[in-house]
């Protein structure tokens, strides 16, 4: 974790955001059913010969020169003997909301992509423990890598989350956008794209730094009313707020893949307990009940289907939701069965009206 700026003097944040970008996403979601393609270069796209692109290529792919948009057939060039998988976008858009959800967790979430959104910290008095504790349960919760970064803006935090990765944790403090971007070439900014770089690399600019610190009647030759404005991104100044998607979320689960297969009922049970906690807070933070609980099941050969139950009056409890849950759980969990991932989900949400006040199990359906 890399933090720019001096944390020890405490300082005020009038914007907190959370940059998270999932690290080779697709390559990645890959890796997690097959492991047996984890350290070997490959990337998701089309094949060669019918004209494919590499939508996503793995770090040891990208050691060799291939990158994302690049035709299949120039990456099978530079590694002849490069994996190449086609996207299994069920899988990918189904990982890509349990990272939403998670995300969720800490404050609205403004998606970008399947695998890139913002999160407004604003809520929080403290955020900087929270970029690392988004990260790591990003990655515990799902196994899979992110990189994040945290700063008052959102161009600041999306550079600053792309700064070390894979995996990588960076923070810049209030006061220090400006330092933090100095250095970095222009092309970091938001909106500054080939063409203009090309442009101020014509007139001597070639990092925020010097676009920061450039002759604003030189840059308005060159780019009009635009001048002040790039001026000001590079200092780090951006005024955009995120932007969450607003309405009920139609459900909220927590999944949790596992190291190495489980068989273990009693480390079963107590983690079908640790979701149902996590889930009864979202509920209760939002001012919402469930009517319907569902568990996730995954085998140890990748089988993988779902099962729920209904019940009649909402649960926001934790007690209520881990009851049922495990109800469904030994009801469809063969003794001494392997288990590569478990997850606990509830929907048929509703603002609360009423509460739970016993257990019903000839409530079902």
């Amino acid at each position: 974790m890399s933090t720019f700026g001096d944390s020890s003097t405490g300082c005020v944040w009038p914007q907190a955001v959370l940059h998270l970008d999932m690290d080779a996403f697709y390559a990645n979601v890959h890796i997690l059913d097959h492991p047996e393609d984890a350290g070997v270069p490959l990337v998701i796209g089309g094949q060669p010969g019918a004209r494919g692109v590499v939508a996503s290529a793995s770090y040891e792919a990208r050691k060799l020169g291939i990158r994302s948009a690049m035709p299949t057939s120039t990456a099978v060039r530079l590694c002849p003997q490069l994996k190449i998988i086609p996207a299994n976008w069920p899988r990918i858009r189904e990982c890509s909301r349990q990272v939403m959800d998670i995300l969720a967790e800490y404050g609205p979430v403004e998606q970008i992509s399947v695998d890139e959104a913002y999160i407004d910290l604003a809520e929080w008095p403290d955020p900087l423990p929270l970029a690392e504790e988004i990260r790591t349960a990003v990655h515990t919760q799902t196994q899979l890598p992110a990189s994040v970064g945290l700063a008052t803006s959102k161009l600041v935090a999306k550079v600053a989350s792309d700064h070390e990765k894979p995996a990588g944790c960076t923070i810049v403090l209030p006061g220090h956008e400006a330092a933090f971007l100095a250095p970095l070439s222009t092309r970091v900014i938001w909106g500054i794209g080939p063409r203009t770089a090309e442009k101020l690399a014509g007139v001597g600019i070639r990092t925020c730094g010097e676009l920061a610190a450039a002759d604003t009647a030189v840059l308005r030759a060159q780019f009009g009313r635009q001048a002040e404005d790039l001026q000001r991104r590079a200092l780090g100044q951006d005024e955009r707020q995120v932007h969450a998607e607003r309405g009920q979320p139609k459900s909220i689960s927590q999944e949790w893949t596992f190291n190495q297969d489980v068989h273990d009922p009693a480390r079963l049970q107590e983690q079908i307990r640790l979701q149902a906690e996590s889930v009864a807070k979202s509920l209760q933070k939002r001012n919402l009940v469930a009517h319907t609980v569902r568990v996730k099941f995954r085998w140890a050969d990748f089988t993988t289907f779902t099962r729920q139950k209904s019940v009649e009056i909402g649960l926001d409890d934790a007690e209520g939701i881990c009851r049922l849950a495990l109800v469904i759980w030994q009801e469809n969990w063969p003794p001494g069965q392997r288990m590569r991932l478990i997850g606990v989900g509830v929907s048929g949400l509703a603002e609360v009206t009423q509460r739970q006040l016993g257990f019903r199990f000839d409530d079902e359906t």
